[in-house]
């Protein structure tokens, strides 16, 4: 996992360092001066330009010029406020005009040559990846100890090209916020035994309703091919048509949560909601039926809806619950829509439902109710299409059956997701396809 930290964050780590400032700053120069050579393959005949801002940024970009210098480089160093709207020609320019110390816009210089970021590119918010300005696209990324949330979230991350993370010597063992890596996956996938028999990984899914069928059934197989031994499906009120080996169980249209409360434990994960109707019974059903059950459960689709309207339920629940909201589910959930400041607000809304909470998007960000969180970012606009989280549900349901603690269910789940989807054309993608591409994606995280 690699850790992720606030600008705020990054400026608390910085203080609270027992090196002198002078020090920080003459590592981090020295680390983008040694970055800038590898990227230049020498040193003989090369130019370089350095823009510089007043902070601690612009600090380390006048250290990285004067190594530069040093080995031969021509450097040419230009002030944010005397930089000419075109740059001279050279092989390479260093942007440290502001990192994520910016204020306000800025309006970077015309060039051709390759450009390296110190930190993060100028005019990119470094807390919400947002553009303030005109940046400059950079080729390659410096920055210092951890990641900023705006590496990673568009439109920001479009700009920052490839990000290397430099060591200088802070301290940041109490991070609480991480990048998934496919390493990560590899440790977390359950392994099987010998003794393994289906109702040891059995996941039951309540959902469907009339002209959403589909969604139980994605939801089902890719339960399956995540890896649960034995899939139940119910649909409230008629007997549900699924995959060949899942196995269909009637429960009555009104009051089902007395048949899911007294055969759940049988099941080692739940999943409610997909393409589940939101009627005043089942709104009543959901809530009951999760209040009541004692097993891990993942609640997608319309069940958020019925739990946002009723959060105390969630406070006494005895077993984990996981949220798997997009954007407008979110705001069924607690009330209001996610800013541009994403992780804090999936922190906010686990503490706040006591659970666990998935907020889908460009980047995936998993929070739990103590303020740990897991960033998913190996998606892309290829999952933007329907049925893509119900198959996300199922896979997180049979990663909590197999055992997987409930954190890394969910986060381990998205980046699986994610992952099939970029074994897929760009073009022309459907939740379906995703399916069968997820036990190839675990056999080869597996063996990676």
């Amino acid at each position: 996992m690699i850790p992720i930290v606030t600008p705020s964050e990054m400026k608390s780590i910085d203080a609270s360092s027992d090196q002198p400032l002078d020090v920080l700053i003459q590592r981090a120069g020295s680390a983008v001066a040694w970055s800038a050579r590898k990227f230049l393959s020498g040193t003989y005949g090369k130019r370089v330009v350095v823009i510089y801002g007043k902070g601690n940024n612009g600090k380390d970009g006048r250290v990285a010029a004067s190594y530069l210098r040093k080995w031969g480089i021509k450097t040419i160093e230009y002030s944010v406020s005397e930089t000419p709207k075109q740059l001279p020609k050279c092989d390479l320019v260093i942007d440290a005009a502001y990192g994520t110390g910016i204020r306000g816009e800025y309006f970077a210089p015309i060039t051709d040559a390759p450009v390296i970021a110190v930190d993060i590119p100028s005019g990119i918010d470094g807390l919400t990846g947002e553009v303030m300005g005109l940046p400059m696209h950079s080729n390659w990324t410096i920055t210092f100890q951890a990641l900023k949330p705006g590496h990673l979230i568009p439109p920001g991350s479009n700009y920052v090209g490839d990000i290397e993370i430099i060591d200088i010597g802070l301290d940041t063992s109490h991070i609480e916020t991480f990048l998934i890596q496919r390493s990560d996956i590899t440790t977390w996938l359950p392994k099987k035994l010998t003794t393994e028999h289906k109702w040891k990984s059995a996941c039951w899914i309540i959902g469907g309703s009339a002209g959403m069928d589909g969604a139980l059934s994605l939801a089902a197989e890719a339960a399956q091919r995540a890896g649960s031994g034995y899939v139940r499906i119910s649909t409230p009120g008629t007997m549900p048509i699924g995959p060949i080996e899942a196995v269909s169980h009637f429960i009555a249209e009104e009051g089902w949560e007395d048949d899911f409360r007294n055969n759940a434990d049988r099941f080692s994960s739940g999943i409610i909601g997909p393409g589940l109707a939101v009627s005043s019974s089942n709104i009543k059903s959901i809530q009951k039926a999760v209040s009541d059950s004692e097993i891990p459960l993942v609640v997608d689709g319309g069940a958020i809806k019925a739990l946002g309207e009723n959060l105390e339920i969630l406070q006494a629940r005895k077993s984990d619950t996981i949220f798997t909201p997009h954007e407008r589910e979110f705001e069924d959930l607690v009330g209001s829509r996610p800013s541009p400041r994403r992780i804090e607000d999936v922190r906010s809304a686990a503490k706040l439902t006591n659970s666990i909470v998935l907020l889908k998007g460009p980047i995936t960000v998993v929070a739990n109710p103590e303020g740990r969180c897991l960033v998913v970012a190996n998606g892309d606009h290829r999952l933007a299409t329907a049925g893509t989280g119900d198959v996300l549900a199922g896979i997180i349901g049979a990663f909590l059956a197999q055992g997987v603690p409930s954190m890394e269910a969910a986060a381990m789940g998205a980046w699986v997701h994610a992952e099939a989807g970029q074994f897929l054309f760009k073009y022309g993608m459907v939740a379906s396809d995703l399916i069968n591409l997820i036990p190839e994606v675990l056999h080869e995280t597996d063996v990676g």
